[in-house]
């Protein structure tokens, strides 16, 4: 059967065509087994094989971010174009930002939140994740229509040169999702794994120390200020989830 076919197949193949690298579609299921089976089967044969994998919700939603963010400064929306020269251009200028070095990252990043957290009276209250759940339909309970890319780039965080979702509302641009994912990786090992039009997830290969924490929770609210959860919760919390858990989880509003 054509992917086209399939549930979210359009948007999965349009997507495709844009990636323009080696992608794997998975249609709706009521479990994720072989979903992360190939994840996991990509992550430890990507280094060698020169590509980044990446879990991509086939979205519509994430689909007009991109297009949009294909749009060149003041085009109108209906005359842009949108081809692969376009797109290949766009990733060519993305894969050739500087991207900023050293600790001045992390004070500049807790700069970035809207307002500030309540006072954090210590680390408890978290809880562990350890699961994806950004491709995963609420209302149905079963995946979301997906697309595992082996994205042809050598580190982690250039894989938001392919899939510039961000630049809306709070949501990071593509400079800012680069900057940090890189930061991230060479503090803590943290790669982008799933991306749909408002989430982001990393993977980790084991959960941060305590030490540590407090202070990448502090990072990871100016990232993403709408981690706040309401009125009890406070910068311990997060602390807490992140020295237990595996998969962090941002979302934008």
């Amino acid at each position: 059967m054509e992917i086209g076919a399939l549930p979210g197949g359009h948007i999965a193949a349009a997507m495709m065509e844009y990636l323009g690298c080696e992608c794997t579609f998975f249609a709706p299921a009521k479990d994720d087994d072989a979903i992360m089976a190939a994840y996991r089967r990509a992550r430890e044969e990507g280094p060698a094989e020169g590509f980044v994998p990446i879990l991509v919700k086939a979205d519509k939603f994430l689909w007009e971010w991109l297009f949009m963010n294909a749009r060149p400064a003041g085009a109108d929306r209906d005359s842009c174009s949108f081809g692969p020269k376009r797109v290949a251009e766009l990733r060519r200028q993305a894969l050739a930002l500087p991207l900023e070095e050293g600790s001045a990252l992390s004070e500049r990043m807790r700069g970035w939140r809207r307002e500030p957290p309540q006072e954090t009276p210590g680390m408890e209250g978290g809880e562990v994740n350890d699961c994806f759940a950004g491709y995963w339909d609420v209302f149905s309970g079963m995946t979301a229509p997906l697309i595992l890319a082996k994205v042809p780039v050598k580190n982690p965080w250039e894989v938001f040169a392919y899939l510039p979702f961000g630049g809306w509302n709070s949501c990071p641009d593509t400079v800012r999702l680069m900057t940090t994912a890189k930061y991230w990786f060479e503090q803590y090992g943290a790669v982008p794994a799933v991306i749909s039009h408002d989430t982001l997830e990393f993977d980790l290969p084991s959960p941060v120390s305590r030490e540590n924490a407090l202070e990448l929770a502090a990072e990871q609210y100016g990232f993403c200020s709408d981690l706040n959860e309401g009125s009890d919760w406070h910068l311990g919390v997060l602390a807490d989830t992140l020295c237990r858990s595996t998969v962090w989880y941002f979302w934008w509003d």
